[in-house]
Formats: C-alpha cells, structure tokens, sequence
C-alpha cells in the first residue's frame, strides 16, 4: 500500500477527502485485482485544492525561472531512475503493453525536459518606439493557479506535458486525474512532492468528474484549465470556463485517417497502419481508425492488414509477447462492442476480430480482438464517430481528390497520415489536410515534444500543448513602457 492509498494531495500533506469516502479500481486485464482505494472527493476537496494552490502562488511566482528549474530537475532525475516501477503501475491501471507503458514514461521524460528548457527561455521583446527615450518591452507572466484535468490512456505523459510548463511558467497546479487511472496521477505527483516543491504549488485531487471537475472549473481562482478527453466533455469545460474569462486548452477526440495511395510501399503502409491503429488497443486520440485506400490496390491492402491484425498476441500486458493489452475498463469493452455491433447493423464486412475474447487468459479481463471492416462507407457512423478502441474501417475511393475530401469530411482534425511516394501528392495532401497533425509514410499517432500538439474542429481548442505553445499558454503577456528621459 501506498502513502497516498485513499488520499488526496493538498497544501503539502496527504489527506483523506472531506467526506471520508472512496472507491476502488480494478485491473482491466484481471477484474477481480484491486488496483487501488482512491479519495472520492468533492467540491469541499476541490475548494481546499484551489486554496493552496493560490496561498503558494504568490513565493512561487516571486523564484526565478532557474530556482523552479532545480525542483523539476529533482523529479526529472527521480522519474528516469523509477521509469520501470511507474511503467509497471500504468500497466497494471491501464492496461496497455508494458513496453508501450515504458514508452510512455519515455515519452514522459522527453516532455518534462524540453519544458523545463522552455520555462528557462521564457522571455519577452525589446523593441523601439516613436517617442524618445523611452524604453518599451514586453514579458510573459504567470496566470495563477491553474487546473489540469488529464486522461486515462496516457495517464502519465499527458500530466508531464501540461504541469511542467504551467510550473515553469511560475504558475502553481490542481491536478485532476481520470478516474480509472488516478494511481498514476497520483505517483506523477509524488514525484513532485518529493522534489522538494512549496506546499501548495502541486495539489492533486480524485474523484469522478462530474463534481470534482465541474468545481474546479468553474471556479474563479482558477485562471486556466488545460484538459485532455472526450469532445463533449470538453465543449462543456469550454462552456463553464468561459462564465469567468477563464482560458481554456482543449485536446479533445480524432477520427483519424490514413490515405493510401497506389504508390505506396505497402509494407511501410501495413507496418505504420497497424501500429497505429492498435496500440494502447486504439485507445489513442490519434489512433488511427479509418483507412482511405484507392480501389486498384485495396484488395492487397485490405488482406495484409486482416493478417498483421490476426497475428497480433492479444495477452495480460504484463505478458513477455503482448502484441495488444486489454480495453481500459467493463465500460469501455461495453462501449466498443457496441460500436461494432453498429458497424455490423450498418452494412460494413466484418473481416476479423468483432467479439470480446473468451478463454481462460481472457474470461476475467476487458479483452477484444483487433477488429477490422471493410465495405465501409464514408456515412456509416463507424466511419464518422470515435470509437477509442481497436477497430479499423476500410473505406475504398478512386481517386486522390476523393481520399482527400473523404479524409476531411467528419467533425474531427487531430491526426492523419498519407502513404505515397509521390512529392506532389504527398505536399497537395498536407496542405489541404484539416488537421492539427499530418504525416506523410508515418502513423497517425507520431508527435515531438518540440512541436505543439493540437486539433482543429471539434478535435481541439485554444493553443495547443507541448512545442513553444505549451508555455505560452500557461503565461499572460504585459508591455511596459518606461520614459527615462
């Protein structure tokens, strides 16, 4: 058991909620394996968070860029030497392959160093101006507390990507992790704590959304809201941030697709496809879910893909030869199948996979198999909606110009991928893609922590994370001009 088993984060010190309740969360690959009691907290915990968070402010806004550098420094040195046990609890909460769960701690420390790099950086302008002897410049601020609302798929690296610069930025933090991976969130925090941090300047609260969230949401301490999840989740932070003026950084859900092009090397295609398509058991924002094939090569493609897809080892994540872990969750299972349950009633060809696996290895776990359609039509909702699980529809075209309208023609722009040798179309594609992110003989789901992460429509909102924006977003600009003669 750990320290914070049943407990929140708050001004410095462990504390169990309010209230005095919990819940528990269990192991998607062995339901009946508690993973952990977490603090169900509410809007009592919420406004205890905020309290701390803006006490702290002040002193940590007062340090210099390099003073909060050496506490970041401290938990960036601490995560890289406990990389294997933080992989371990991902894995065990989420689900995912643990080589995908270490490369996401990984990734994690990527992030955490390049934006504590960004914070040292973090500068304004000098510049001149008509009035003599006048000096004018401008400098980027912190905002306040703010609140940071992280998801389950990537448990760890998303809270890396958005806390660092918010605390390089001299800004001080409410965590909210999701609901069935708050060890994670919780671990990430103590990482934190143990830095060496002010009380107050991290706070991390548990609890289902709907009350915990909407508090610190709507709250008008807080004076930014970064989030990472659903698009109608995210449409209502929007909505409830905007009653104080409060900024919003919205990464929300993708429907992404890769165009594939008769030129293509079908083997860099498949590899890349599948890759994306089932990792994390397509649970990413960017998994890939729609193949946009021409119709002279979507035959071979197709029956590649159905192979690749049936070879993968569907296994506990923990498992030497996992190829695919399990779904995060019974609703989740729930949720999925019932989309290929759609899929099905629509009219698509269900080619492989379709069903929750059964079995021994799989009878107490949220098992399904890589499923893949084809004779998809560009109106089916398995085309159109996101499914967040491992289903790839087929969607066969004739020509470029119609891959690339079809590629556009849904609500969402995260991610999107385009197979070909051919420069020309290749470039005509990235510049006429409605995406945030757009790859050409790459998966979907490839990003840098150099470069923002964000989408377009209803994929994402206000300026996106990581990159040189990830700072920006979590600072205020001011211009002073002083007349010293």
């Amino acid at each position: 058991m750990s320290g914070f088993d049943g407990k929140n984060f708050i001004g410095g010190s462990w504390r169990p909620a309010a209230s005095g309740r919990t819940f528990e969360q269990r192991n998607p690959a062995f339901l009946h394996e508690i993973t952990g009691t977490f603090a169900d907290s509410s809007p009592a915990d919420a406004d205890s968070a905020i309290a701390a968070a803006q006490a702290a402010f002040p002193a940590w806004r007062a340090l210099s860029s390099l003073a909060r550098k050496a506490y970041l420094d401290r938990a960036l040195r601490a995560m890289i030497a406990r990389r294997d046990e933080i992989a371990a609890v991902i894995t065990r909460e989420n689900g995912k392959a643990l080589r995908e769960a270490r490369g996401e701690v990984d990734s994690a420390i990527k992030e955490m160093d390049y934006q504590i790099a960004e914070g040292v950086r973090l500068c304004g302008q000098t510049v001149p101006v008509e009035v003599a002897g006048t000096l004018a410049y401008s400098t980027r601020e912190a905002l306040g507390p703010v609140a940071i609302v992280t998801p389950w798929n990537f448990p760890f690296n998303v809270p890396c990507r958005k806390c660092t610069p918010a605390l390089m930025g001299g800004n001080t933090v409410v965590l909210k992790p999701a609901s069935l991976t708050p060890r994670t969130g919780l671990l990430f925090t103590e990482l934190l704590a143990e830095s060496g941090l002010p009380p107050g300047v991290i706070n991390c609260i548990t609890g289902a959304g709907g009350s915990v969230g909407a508090a610190l949401v709507g709250d008008a301490r807080i004076k930014a809201v970064s989030f990472t999840g659903s698009t109608p989740v995210g449409k209502s932070i929007q909505l409830a941030a905007a009653k104080n003026l409060t900024p919003a950084q919205l990464e929300l859900g993708g429907k992404n697709p890769a165009i594939v092009l008769p030129d293509a090397d079908l083997d860099v295609a498949v590899a890349e496809i599948v890759r994306g398509a089932f990792a994390c058991s397509g649970q990413w924002c960017t998994s890939t879910s729609r193949v946009i094939v021409l119709e002279e090569i979507a035959d071979e493609l197709t029956k590649r893909l159905v192979a690749a897809a049936q070879a993968l080892a569907v296994r506990d994540g923990t498992a030497e030869d996992c190829g695919m872990g399990p779904v995060c969750g019974a609703k989740q299972k729930a949720d999925i199948l019932g989309w290929i349950a759609k899929g099905r009633d629509e009219g698509a060809r269900l080619l492989t996979g379709g069903a929750a696996l059964a079995g021994e290895d799989y009878d107490n776990g949220c098992f399904i198999a890589p499923t893949v359609f084809d004779r998809v039509t560009p109106a089916m909702a398995i085309a159109r909606e996101e499914i967040f699980g491992p289903v790839l529809a087929i969607i066969t075209v004739r020509t470029f110009e119609e891959a690339v309208e079809v590629a556009n023609d849904v609500a969402y722009g995260l991610s999107s991928s385009i197979f070909t040798n051919d420069l020309k179309r290749a470039l005509t594609y990235m510049e006429r893609a409605e995406v945030g992110l757009a790859h050409v003989n790459l998966m979907t789901a490839l990003k840098e922590p150099q470069l923002s992460f964000g989408g377009v429509k209803q994929s994402g909102a206000g300026l996106p994370e990581a990159g040189s924006s990830g700072i920006e977003f979590f600072t205020q600009h001011k211009v002073c001009y002083v007349k010293y003669r």
